[in-house]
């Protein structure tokens, strides 16, 4: 399993609000990056994706930025259809 640092901004229009507007917390997404089930490619951003499930059962897809080697910014998750 890689190791990444994640950048998560708690201002208002931060990625952190922006999550938690599809019901979703750091907790839930940081799992799915360093371990995901499937990758891939945004077909909207062009940015990586990653799918995977939370410890509550529920499909995500997580959209973020490799800032680095070991740096990651989520974009945005959401959950989806299985």
């Amino acid at each position: 399993m890689p190791y990444f640092d994640f950048i998560w901004e708690l201002t208002e229009n931060g990625n952190v609000a922006h999550i938690a507007e599809n019901g979703l917390t750091p907790d839930d997404v940081e799992p799915i990056v360093l371990n995901p089930d499937r990758v891939g490619v945004s077909r909207s951003s062009g940015r990586p994706i990653a799918f995977g499930e939370t410890k509550d059962g529920r499909v995500i897809a997580v959209v973020y930025d490799q800032i680095d080697k070991f740096t990651v910014y989520p974009i945005t998750a959401f959950e989806v259809e299985d």
